[in-house]
């Protein structure tokens, strides 16, 4: 089998494409990363890394790195209203109480990632520009001149993916009404901050989140206010602190002290996409943003991209190279219908912590916060593997 394996190019070395090429290469799979970038990196934010992820990150060998730069949260994360009154604990563990929940730095993850990989698997400075394939072979070429064939190829390259209108017709990205203001605090100027908790302020319109990172020494906060300005997706954008601090004067003092010690932030636009009939055609497949752009409500857009690279890498090390796009066809109909459900939860959960829509009884909506805690343990159990096992057995 192991000479029939398909060689797996992926394009896009973010969190995405190099959980996947971790994932492939543990399965004994061939593989090559490469990256528009000079060099691999990302924006100075937090995100949230969740059980049904970290149970992958385990499997590949990156607990213990994730343990090292995480920051795990637990007893004491919860949902306020904007004035600090408690609503409802926030579920952190999964249906066994398995807590394995950790705040984590973009730049941390990339980097524990990419210095996982073999020497040579990234090449930086590779933008695609053209896709062609065969029956068996995929060509891909890049601004700098070089060519290179795979028996598969994974974009892996973001909301503006490049590749998948190989895939798929072009769709526009669906704008939200929202900004995120994002920055990153030091716990120096912050000594009295839990930094093992998990907190979101709920309000009208607009909501505030905050949670540790890099083993607690750096406080991440997000603030998301309503907009008419349809601004471009960007996680680099330049945003005003003062206009920050006006949104959330009035809030929790606790969020006011916070921001008293911001001296710098992003602005970042809330896109998502309608979820794709399709992800693959061929020996070209989507993963992550590619393929399943969401909000980020549900703390779910790298979670669901490590699960992503799980099941392709599963259901590929099975595969010989005549049966790739049937691996394929199994591999977007195994995650499609569990994607959906997260990019629809992610939107449902953003009008509610906004008090939007059906929403805007308070009561109504703290007493569905409380309740949110049964689809998080869904979400958190869930295991993809024993799936992809059986997806990969069928072929």
């Amino acid at each position: 089998m192991s000479q029939t394996r398909p060689r797996v190019a992926i394009i896009g070395g973010g969190i995405g494409g190099l959980f996947a090429a971790n994932a492939m290469i543990a399965q004994g799979l061939e593989v090559s990363v490469y990256e528009q970038a000079s060099e691999l990196g990302e924006i100075g934010a937090g995100f949230y890394v969740t059980p049904n992820s970290v149970r992958h990150l385990q499997r590949v060998g990156l607990g213990p790195a994730v343990e090292k730069w995480g920051s795990l949260v637990g007893e004491g994360s919860q949902y306020m209203r904007d004035d600090g009154t408690p609503i409802a604990p926030v579920q952190v563990t999964d249906a066994s109480g398995w807590n394995a929940t950790y705040g984590m730095h973009r730049a941390d993850f990339v980097d524990l990632l990419a210095a996982a990989l073999p020497d040579g698997v990234v090449h930086c400075s590779h933008k695609s520009i053209e896709f062609e394939q065969s029956d068996d072979k995929a060509r891909v070429r890049f601004v700098n001149g070089a060519e290179i064939d795979a028996d598969v190829v994974v974009a892996a390259d973001g909301i503006h993916s490049e590749l998948r209108p190989n895939v798929y017709p072009p769709s526009t990205p669906v704008f939200h009404g929202t900004i995120s203001y994002r920055g990153l605090v030091s716990r120096d100027r912050l000594p009295d901050w839990p930094m093992d908790q998990w907190l979101m302020w709920a309000g009208p319109s607009k909501h505030f989140l905050v949670f540790p990172v890099r083993h607690g020494e750096i406080v991440n906060y997000v603030g998301f206010v309503p907009t008419d300005e349809e601004m471009k997706e960007s996680w680099s954008a330049s945003g005003d602190p003062d206009k920050l601090r006006a949104e959330f004067k009035g809030w929790d003092p606790r969020i006011e002290h916070l921001l008293e010690q911001v001296d710098r932030t992003f602005r970042w636009a809330l896109y998502d996409r309608e979820p794709l009939p399709t992800w693959s055609k061929g020996c070209l497949t989507l993963l992550g943003d590619a393929a399943h752009p969401m909000l980020p409500h549900l703390g779910q857009g790298a979670n669901q991209a490590i699960e992503d690279g799980m099941a392709l890498a599963v259901i590929l090390a099975q595969t010989d190279k005549a049966s790739v796009p049937a691996a394929l066809r199994a591999y977007e109909k195994l995650r499609r219908e569990r994607v959906a459900e997260v990019q629809q939860g992610a939107r449902q959960n953003g009008l509610r912590v906004d008090s939007m829509s059906d929403y805007a009884d308070l009561e109504l909506r703290d007493a569905e916060l409380a309740a949110h805690a049964e689809f998080r343990k869904h979400l958190y159990t869930y295991d993809v593997v024993p799936e992809a096992e059986a997806a990969a057995a069928a072929l």
